[in-house]
């Protein structure tokens, strides 16, 4: 079990999502592809699409003020601000810093975090770190994706995947024993060609040949990402159980990310949690990267779901790979 002086808590979250909606059968329309085996492989129905001048500060900083909202916590108050994403609003500065000067967050140190579909859970795991040590008294963490603009629009097997928008939550300083009570993170960089984009970096910048052969596009090999996505998010959630002295039968509320319905279930059945605990809302947002989780976080906490005292684990994987955990008594 981890041990710390003080703990931390959740105190607020928020979402944001584009209003233009893509469904399965606008994508039909696209590329060779049906409603039904996009419903029957992934359990998606539609997804949520930026518009051509929305960018991921866009849709975070919205976010950001409804988790500031909710935990009646100014801007100002704020010692950090921890955006998890795989593309900002440009190279540098960091978006986080752009995210910063809206919110009027004058007190913080801001910085980015990429560790794709993982990104929310590690900076839940940074923000917990970074409170439970004395070295900050309030975090927000921001996890927010525009997936839309790194598509491949011509790729039946990934264009269905991805969506667009993101969430936030507000974390705060409590008693030790409160609150967060365990975090993992781990990575295997081995598996680092199942899911990436080979072009953009220094390794091979942008250039026409790259554009032609599209190799600035997301690419993934599914079967690879879904063989070891269950086994990821089963370990990340024993691993922060163990750390808390529980298990899977004291969960109260288990949000996954949202990356395939079918991946979903498999979680779930190796954990034996009954479908009233598991969160799903992959049919209405598709993949947003590091934004599902934090959506589907706030909507359970906005409607009634989330209880006080409930026991939440937080899990999911991602390119890298990585994947973590995040269990916590709800406050």
């Amino acid at each position: 079990m981890q041990k710390f002086l003080r703990g931390s808590r959740i105190t607020g979250t928020g979402r944001f999502t584009p209003e233009k909606v893509l469904t399965n059968f606008d994508l039909e329309k696209m590329v060779d592809t049906s409603d039904e085996w996009i419903v029957t492989r992934t359990g998606i129905r539609e997804r949520r699409i930026a518009g051509p001048t929305e960018a991921t500060s866009d849709i975070a900083v919205p976010a950001a003020r409804a988790a500031l909202e909710s935990a009646g916590v100014d801007a100002a108050d704020l010692d950090g601000i921890i955006l998890a994403t795989v593309l900002g609003d440009m190279v540098f500065p960091a978006t986080s810093c752009l995210i910063q000067k809206q919110l009027g967050a004058v007190n913080a140190a801001a910085y980015d975090l990429n560790a794709a579909c993982s990104g929310f859970i590690y900076g839940l795991s940074q923000a917990h770190a970074l409170i439970s040590s004395g070295h900050m008294d309030r975090v927000l963490v921001i996890g927010v994706e525009v997936l839309s603009k790194i598509t491949d629009w011509s790729d039946r097997a990934t264009c269905v995947l991805f969506g667009d928008g993101g969430g936030a939550a507000v974390v705060e300083a409590c008693p030790a024993g409160e609150g967060i009570l365990g975090t993992f993170i781990k990575s295997d960089g081995n598996l680092a060609d199942l899911l990436h984009i080979p072009a953009g970096g220094t390794r091979e910048p942008i250039s026409c040949e790259s554009i032609n052969r599209r190799d600035h596009l997301i690419k993934m090999k599914g079967d690879g990402v879904f063989k070891y996505a269950v086994r990821a998010m089963e370990d990340a959630t024993h691993q922060v159980l163990d750390q808390a002295g529980l298990t899977a039968d004291d969960i109260d509320v288990f949000i996954p990310h949202q990356a395939n319905v079918r991946i979903i279930d498999a979680v779930q059945k190796r954990l034996g949690l009954p479908d009233a605990k598991v969160i799903v809302n992959i049919d209405k947002y598709g993949n947003s990267s590091a934004g599902t989780i934090p959506i589907a976080f706030d909507e359970v906490a906005r409607n009634g779901k989330l209880k006080k005292g409930d026991l939440v684990l937080l899990v999911a994987f991602g390119g890298g790979l990585t994947w973590g955990a995040v269990l916590f008594r709800n406050v």
